[in-house]
């Protein structure tokens, strides 16, 4: 897919960030991190000043404590972190070194998506002329930091993208949800503190502290602060990687990509929101429509049950069955929907199903059983008239 827009990151002076770190001590960094206000950018938004926070106060077994890159992108239609590691690696192992002086950590892990194996020969090169030029490894840059990383290469489970499940996979193991607490940040990989952050993240973070925390909260909305890197695809004219800052309007990223005719919008992929042609002045941020990076533009002929009934059709198949709410509740529901095309549901039974997709959202382990109905759900809270016209009119 194609850059859009002019990138930021792209701009950025190489190392300039590390540079910046190391010239303070680790809590400097932390406050640089949290000063700037930014997120985790995979889509759950967590603080990330918070999260090295938590990682870098709780107590070590050794003193040993782990960084690690979730590029695990399998969020279906999000394609911006895939680019990042191909165009600019380094300044996503920049941002890696920097987490790692900042939290006390000596090892880092890049988990690489399974399916992105043809990355992987690229990536060890990039690390192999880091350690050369004195950016990773033993005494990085003469401050007597010792820092490395390794790339760990995943077996295409959509589970993994979530930390607890790819620690899990790290260690060996299936990957499954751990129960939580205690989190990555107190007990991760090893059973030592671990942050976890995402492709983006990273590559903003080197960003932050080259430039400054007041640089990057300027940009955004108060509560979502930055630029964001969207993947755009569907029913566009000029599908690829835009970046915005957080709190555009949906509508704008559709004028941008040739979609302004669009029917509607699911943001935040398969686990994400459909937002209808009504709702198009809401903005993708945090407080508002929040999102990985996906932007999936449904024209004004899709059938959107159609399109529901593919992604409930995805959660099925990667479900890692552990736990019964995401296992049974997403096939209940993919049958419930493909019920609802054929016109034999009534109204009390999709009644049933919106029932049956909030207890998901409630019991399921992790957040891919919690998301399984999210694009079904927001058709039937945004699209009702619609939906029920799928209903015979004895049955409404």
């Amino acid at each position: 897919m194609s850059i859009r827009t002019p990138l930021t990151l792209a701009s950025i002076e190489p190392d300039a960030g590390l540079r910046a770190a190391l010239a303070l001590d680790p809590a400097g960094v932390v406050a640089t991190v949290t000063d700037s206000g930014i997120k985790g950018r995979g889509g759950a938004g967590f603080p990330t000043g918070r999260k090295w926070t938590l990682a870098a106060g709780a107590p070590a077994p050794d003193g040993v404590r782990y960084v690690v890159c979730n590029a695990d992108e399998g969020e279906p239609s999000t394609f911006k972190d895939r680019v990042l590691l191909d165009e600019l690696p380094d300044l996503v192992f920049e941002g890696m070194t920097i987490a790692a002086y900042a939290i006390g950590a000596h090892e880092g892990i890049c988990y690489l998506r399974g399916e992105y194996v043809y990355l992987l020969d690229a990536l060890e090169a990039c690390l192999a002329r880091r350690r050369e030029a004195g950016l990773l490894g033993d005494d990085v840059l003469g401050s007597g930091f010792s820092f490395d990383v390794r790339v760990f290469l995943g077996a295409g489970a959509y589970v993994c993208g979530e930390e607890t499940a790819l620690i899990e996979s790290l260690e060996g193991r299936r990957g499954e949800a751990r129960s939580r607490p205690p989190f990555p940040v107190v007990r991760g990989y090893n059973g030592a503190p671990t942050v976890v952050n995402n492709v983006e993240t990273f590559a903003w973070t080197a960003a932050i502290l080259a430039r400054g925390a007041d640089w990057f909260a300027a940009i955004g909305t108060d509560r979502s602060t930055g630029p964001k890197l969207l993947s755009v695809s569907g029913d566009v004219q000029h599908p690829g990687i835009y970046e915005f800052p957080l709190g555009v309007p949906i509508a704008t990223v559709l004028e941008a990509a040739g979609g302004a005719d669009a029917k509607a919008v699911i943001v935040g992929g398969a686990a994400g929101t459909c937002v209808p042609r009504r709702d198009f002045g809401r903005a993708i941020s945090y407080e508002d429509v929040s999102t990985g990076g996906a932007v999936i533009v449904l024209g004004p002929w899709r059938d959107l049950l159609e399109v529901a009934e593919n992604l409930q059709w995805f959660f099925v198949n990667e479900s890692c069955g552990q736990c019964t709410p995401c296992r049974v509740g997403s096939l209940k529901l993919l049958e419930g929907i493909r019920r609802l095309r054929r016109g034999e549901c009534t109204r009390q039974e999709l009644a049933d199903l919106v029932s049956l997709g909030g207890t998901m959202q409630i019991a399921s382990k992790c957040g891919l059983g919690q998301a399984a109905p999210n694009v079904f759900l927001s058709l039937v809270r945004s699209l009702e008239q619609e939906m029920l016209s799928h209903i015979p009119a004895g049955a409404r």
